[in-house]
Parts: C-alpha cells; sequence; structure tokens
C-alpha cells in the first residue's frame, strides 16, 4: 500500500455515500417511469448484515428489489463489507497474496425487462482495499432483440465518460468487456458490450480522486442514458415469438452469471446475503 495513505476508511466511507446517492438516484428514476406507464410498483428495501464483521465493526448492505409493469425484475445492491479472504480464494484476489485482509464497498444493478424490446442491462461499480487500493466496474447492455440505435446510444454515453478522463479508456474498456462478458461454452457474448474496468489503482490520494472522479462519471453515465432506452421501447407491441427469444437469452444471462461471474463468486467467497447476490437471476428463463 502506498506510503502516502496508510488508513483507506476515510475513502471507503466516501465510496459508500457516493454508492448510496446513486442508488436512491436510479431508483427514482426507475419508478418514474413505472408510473408513466400507469404502474405504482416502487422498491422494496432489505439491510442485512454480515456476520463475520461482528458487532463491533459491522458490514452489510441493502438490497433493493422492484418487481413492476416495465421493469419484470429490478434489483439495486449496495453493500459495504470487511474481512479477510480464505487462504486458496486471497491468491486469486489482486494485492491480497500477502495479506487476506480487505474491505469492498459498491453498488450492483440488475435489470430484466417486462417488454422484449426493452433491453436488460447491468451496472457495478466498486472500491476495494486489500494490500492495494483500486477501483472497478463497469456496464453492459443485454438487449434479446437488438438495435443498432440503442446499442450505439449506450456505447456513445461511455465513451463519452471515458473521454472526459483518458483518451485510452474506451477502447480498452469496451474490449474488456467484449471479452469478459462472453460465454465460452455457447460461443456468444451475453449481449452487445458495453464497458468493464478492474484495478484502476489507488497509489496516492490524487491517484485516489481521479479514479473516484472516473467511477462517479461511470454512474452518471448509465443514469443519464439507461433510462431513455427504456422509455424509447417500454410501449412497443411483441409478439410470442418475441418473448421466447427474450426468455432464451435470459437462460444465458443466468449461465454466465452462475458459472463465469467473478462478482457472484466474491459475494459468495465473502459471506455476502445469498438473496442480494442471486438477484441477477431473471424473474423467468427457457432453455431448449
Amino acid at each position: 500500500m502506498s506510503e502516502n495513505v496508510t488508513d483507506w476508511s476515510p475513502h471507503t466511507a466516501r465510496a459508500k455515500e457516493w454508492f448510496e446517492a446513486l442508488r436512491d438516484s436510479i431508483c427514482a428514476e426507475f419508478e418514474a417511469i413505472e408510473r408513466e406507464a400507469g404502474s405504482d410498483a416502487s422498491f422494496q428495501y432489505d439491510s442485512w448484515q454480515r456476520e463475520e464483521d461482528g458487532n463491533d465493526n459491522p458490514g452489510g448492505g441493502t438490497r433493493g428489489l422492484m418487481k413492476g409493469q416495465v421493469f419484470e425484475k429490478v434489483g439495486v445492491n449496495v453493500s459495504t463489507v470487511h474481512g479477510s479472504f480464505a487462504p486458496e480464494f486471497a491468491k486469486t484476489i489482486h494485492g491480497a497474496q500477502e495479506n487476506p485482509s480487505f474491505t469492498a464497498t459498491g453498488i450492483s444493478l440488475v435489470a430484466h425487462m417486462a417488454n422484449p424490446h426493452v433491453p436488460a442491462v447491468h451496472m457495478n461499480t466498486r472500491f476495494l482495499t486489500t494490500g492495494k487500493a483500486w477501483f472497478g466496474g463497469g456496464a453492459d447492455l443485454n438487449p434479446p432483440l437488438p438495435y443498432d440505435e440503442d446499442t450505439e446510444e449506450f456505447h456513445a454515453a461511455f465513451r463519452a465518460a471515458c473521454a472526459g478522463h483518458n483518451p485510452t479508456y474506451y477502447e480498452r474498456f469496451r474490449k474488456w468487456a467484449d471479452d469478459y462478458f462472453y460465454i465460452p461454452h455457447r460461443g456468444v457474448h451475453r449481449g452487445v458490450g458495453g464497458i468493464f474496468y478492474d484495478h484502476l489503482e489507488c497509489d496516492d490520494e490524487a491517484a485516489w480522486e481521479r479514479n473516484f472522479a472516473f467511477t462517479q462519471d461511470v454512474g452518471r453515465a448509465f443514469l443519464d442514458v439507461f433510462p431513455r432506452l427504456v422509455r424509447r421501447r417500454m410501449g412497443m407491441e411483441f409478439t410470442a415469438a418475441d418473448k421466447r427469444q427474450q426468455l432464451e437469452w435470459r437462460g444465458r444471462y443466468a449461465e454466465f452469471n452462475l458459472v463465469y461471474d467473478r462478482g457472484t463468486l466474491f459475494g459468495l467467497k465473502t459471506g455476502g446475503n445469498i438473496d442480494a447476490i442471486l438477484m441477477s437471476l431473471p424473474p423467468e428463463a427457457v432453455w431448449s
């Protein structure tokens, strides 16, 4: 860890506060969309505590879940946990090989939509500390019925967010998303991509501020672009064949999250809340 920062707890607290504020803004916007569709659906919030953290220094989070007319199932979770990795798992985590202690705070969102013309989506940003401190995250679009216009607009939002910080970020993180959100046993990507980044290291205070500002802009880009896509498509007519295609793609989504997703594994390996970890799974899916 950098000599310039020996205690990352104030930074973890700042990141946690931002993730909670972003959650509140996203949930309010999604509820507004439900109102526009004539639905009174709202998020239900359940808080949980990680038992390993103890009463003197508790960790945990809040799971937000809404089932509505537009959002068939959407989860928006914020968690802040700390503890020690198991020795074997520590070997797989950046900076944890010498010291298995960690803290992690982040927001995680997955939306499965009622209308198959509206794309499903995932977004996650996080700040972790082990022997190192870093930010990671990203967002990717998962349309059962892709529209080039939507794909281009989604990518343009994150291209702009990246461009404000580093001219190399978008192409690097777009390719990282393409490589990561891939289902090898199916030979397909799980959607039309987005950006994915990890290990944006904070060697000192200035690096932390830069990476935190970028992570905030990723969240703002998502909040700006995704509701526009929802409003564009949520009133479209669809057929039984369209719905079938959506349910098959949901099956692919479930396969990725249960077999390959690192966030799912991290949550399960660190004693996270099972319902919060598996909120990413679709409410209904089929396998042909």
